[in-house]
């Protein structure tokens, strides 16, 4: 190999143009999915934790739809904000064909239909107690009776119009259930994203104000949601989800778990998402405020940084600040 002086790498670092040809990594918005907030009424309600974020009604989130078309992002993710009347322990309002979900895929697909909606599969929108599944008298989450009923809120999802159904729950089995129930309903074309290693992490709190569930919860989710110091186990969950027909495997939260996306990526060769989760995005938003940096700049180097590690795409709440950057 040449030596400096035959050799200065800062010769192609010297001009922009050059920089961007010799760039290694590529971020477009078509890397980017929008979760959205949805909740009844007509109001927006800005989400104290979240600054620059908000719940929207349902025709909100249609209008937020046509704003993400427009700046060249593909996917959609939505989250439901469900009424306290209708939360109640087993979470059945999850089931409901007309709940806030399913009317925000309609009125999506009726506004947009070209763009893809991500549908959270998971019961903590629905529970009394907050957390992602059923119960015992212990208050231990039961596996299996969960799994049944995540099986069943899949298809309602599907039925209404969802793309991609993203379980996110860490049950066990989930995943094999969902996708022999889609096979035989005929939504053979709805993918699935599994939340294949969702850890226990700190950086949700943000998130649970938004779907109303953090003053909820009762305990933690520490029995179905992984420790964030493991990384084999990681690759199991993973590997377990793609032999069930997963058809993608997601990472969260993101930026904490940057080796586990480049162990993911590199052990299966699937495509590899991260949730930019609430708390991650409330740290940029925080830092930008009291001047410790740039908005622009903590966005777009965190953003690629989820892609040189190795990701097909990243749930953001940045994307259309990234998408109009990118396109500026």
């Amino acid at each position: 190999m040449s030596q400096y002086p035959a050799l200065r790498l800062r010769r192609t670092r010297a001009a922009a143009w050059s920089r961007r040809m010799h760039a290694e990594t590529v971020l477009t918005p078509a890397d980017l999915i929008w979760p959205l907030f949805v909740t009844e009424g007509d109001a927006e309600e800005p989400i104290t934790s979240l600054p620059g974020v908000s719940r929207w009604s349902v025709a909100g989130v249609a209008a937020r739809a046509k704003e993400a078309a427009a700046l060249g992002i593909p996917c959609v993710a939505l989250f439901p904000n469900t009424p306290a009347g209708l939360r109640s322990d087993d979470g059945r309002e999850a089931l409901n064909p007309d709940n806030l979900m399913c009317r925000a895929i309609r009125a999506i697909k009726d506004a947009v239909p070209d763009l893809g909606v991500l549908t959270d599969v998971a019961l903590d929108p629905y529970t009394s107690h907050g957390h992602d599944g059923i119960v015992d008298d212990a208050g231990y989450v039961l596996n299996d009776t969960t799994a049944a009923m995540l099986t069943d809120q899949a298809l309602v999802q599907a039925e209404a119009g969802s793309d991609i159904v993203a379980p996110s729950d860490m049950m066990d089995g989930r995943v094999g259930l969902i996708r022999s129930a889609l096979e035989a309903n005929g939504h053979v074309n709805v993918q699935i994203m599994a939340y294949a290693a969702k850890y226990a992490s700190g950086f949700y709190g943000p998130f649970r104000d938004a779907v109303g569930s953090r003053g909820l919860l009762k305990g933690d989710k520490k029995t179905y949601q992984m420790d964030p110091a493991n990384a084999e186990e990681a690759l199991r969950e993973v590997a377990l989800d793609v032999a069930e027909g997963a058809d993608s495997v997601m990472v969260k939260p993101g930026l904490p778990y940057l080796d586990i996306i480049v162990r993911v990526k590199n052990a299966f060769e699937v495509p590899v998402f991260a949730y930019q989760v609430s708390g991650e995005y409330a740290m940029i938003e925080a830092a930008a405020a009291c001047g410790a940096g740039d908005r622009e700049a903590l966005v777009m180097e965190t953003l690629m940084a989820f892609k040189r590690a190795g990701c097909s795409g990243v749930l953001t709440y940045h994307a259309p600040l990234a998408a109009r950057l990118l396109g500026a």
